[in-house]
């Protein structure tokens, strides 16, 4: 972090600047992602009680995200895609964004902790602590492999819900997770492809900066193949059935045809439509992920009535 606190403030904040702070599109898939590994669990909670955990679970995504507006708020600047933020635009002290962030990081963690478990608590405060500082802080300046390894921060969502229902970690938790960690790279790498201006302009070495943007299409289809087969082993677990199944493979079917799509891109066909396969596979990555798990809630509804599962 460089230069953060010579931003002037161009008039008094709003409240939803602060609410900016908070990443509320990137708290609303950590909400549901986290909402559906509380239901599918085995075992059901008091819906106040849900309610209090979902609630939690929030208010540390968002500590999250800002703690990582207040570090980065000189490389948003830079960006495009950023630079309309609340401390680069100069509407909210990068102190305000660092103080928000570490009340929501203590009371969520503690409160987590009282309306669940502390195992549930203690993943929430590593997953605070993994996005702010290892991904934040170290990662993504430094690697080409930060959305790789920073993937894991937005990955423990479902598996917190899954916690703080049963207490454990099981099969089903981890797959969750890891269907999120692996959807991570080709779905940013996808977005790294028609904004790679905003990294190099910032210094931020992600993929198409350091390795370049054939070497980010091989990897983009590397791992959209290696995410295929956690998805279709979710969907064989008991938080699975037929309808999870089929819509693992459909989606699964379409997401390896877009990343096949990039694969095969011709880099001057691809500036003359500015990247219109790319922006159209980010795009479907969104309701890749969403479908996926709004199937395992489906899934456990149908079950209520005996009608899905295994």
């Amino acid at each position: 972090m460089s230069d953060i606190q010579g931003y002037s403030q161009t008039g008094e904040a709003q409240f939803g600047d602060y609410v900016q702070l908070l990443k509320p599109r990137v708290m609303s898939l950590v909400v549901f992602t986290a909402l559906v590994g509380l239901l599918v669990a085995p075992v059901s909670v008091h819906p106040v009680e849900g309610f209090a955990i979902i609630l939690f679970i929030a208010l540390g995504g968002g500590a999250s995200g800002a703690l990582n507006m207040w570090w980065d708020a000189d490389i948003d600047r830079v960006m495009n895609r950023t630079k309309g933020r609340p401390i680069p635009a100069g509407k909210v002290e990068a102190g305000e964004a660092l103080a928000l962030g570490l009340a929501l990081s203590g009371i969520s963690v503690v409160m987590l902790g009282l309306a669940s478990n502390i195992m549930a608590a203690a993943l929430l405060a590593f997953t605070i602590f993994f996005y702010a500082v290892v991904y934040s802080m170290w990662l993504k300046r430094s690697t080409p492999q930060n959305i790789v390894i920073g993937g894991a921060a937005g990955a423990f969502p479902p598996m917190i819900g899954w916690v703080a229902a049963t207490g454990s970690v099981s099969i089903e938790a981890f797959l969750m997770f890891m269907l999120i960690f692996m959807w991570t790279p080709p779905h940013f790498w996808a977005l790294a492809l028609f904004m790679k201006e905003d990294y190099s302009n910032a210094g931020v070495p992600m993929l198409t900066v350091t390795h370049g943007r054939k070497e980010t299409r091989k990897q983009i289809l590397i791992y959209t193949i290696l995410l295929t087969p956690f998805a279709i082993w979710a969907a064989l677990t008991s938080i699975g059935g037929p309808l999870t199944l089929a819509t693992a493979v459909v989606l699964n079917a379409m997401f390896l045809k877009g990343a096949w799509d990039i694969y095969n891109r011709d880099e001057v066909v691809a500036e003359a439509d500015r990247y219109a396969v790319e922006k159209k596979v980010f795009t479907f990555s969104l309701a890749y992920l969403f479908l996926h798990f709004a199937a395992f809630l489906l899934e456990a509804l149908l079950k209520t009535f005996g009608l899905g599962g295994w």
